[in-house]
């Protein structure tokens, strides 16, 4: 069985720990962190836009894209660590939406945590990220949340009917 770990900060300790409670211990878990590319290009495109292109060493761009992958690093060696059984780990860089479904390609289960508003229950518990991850996932998926679940008085009321329907 090939589990798929989405590990996000923040979030991925509710993820590894469903991992290791809801999945056979001959499972085969895989950590996926992804690193949005846009970040470093950004900080690229500022210094060179802001303070010009005379001294490319300078160029923070590739610093915070090493900075980012070492963030994923830790992001997945403690993520590792709280699993505590054999796991492979894997990063990648672009569209975290996108290269989560395309990770799980083949895959037996998805477990990713809720990302929007955790204070109320419905939709908007998803960001926009989980939310395409959902609805295209290729397998199977666990939501979880990353804290105790809010109360089922927190549903949203529904919206009046129209006079008409009276």
């Amino acid at each position: 069985m090939t589990v798929i770990v989405w590990i996000v900060e923040g979030t991925w300790p509710a993820c590894v720990d469903a991992a290791r409670a809801h999945t056979p211990a001959d499972a085969e878990p895989v950590l996926l962190h992804v690193s949005a590319p846009q970040t470093p290009g950004l900080a690229h495109g500022a210094y060179a836009g802001l303070l010009g292109r005379a001294r490319p060493d300078r160029d923070p761009g590739t610093r915070v894209e090493h900075l980012a992958h070492a963030a994923g690093e830790e992001l997945l060696a403690d993520a590792a660590e709280r699993l505590g059984r054999p796991c492979t780990r894997r990063e990648r860089a672009g569209r975290p939406e996108r290269e989560v479904v395309a990770a799980a390609e083949g895959a037996d289960l998805l477990i990713l945590a809720r990302d929007g508003d955790r204070t109320h229950l419905g939709p908007r518990s998803l960001g926009p990220e989980s939310r395409f991850i959902v609805d295209h996932a290729p397998c199977p998926v666990l939501l979880v949340w990353p804290e105790s679940a809010p109360s089922v008085a927190t549903i949203p009321q529904p919206p009046p009917h129209p006079p008409h329907e009276r």
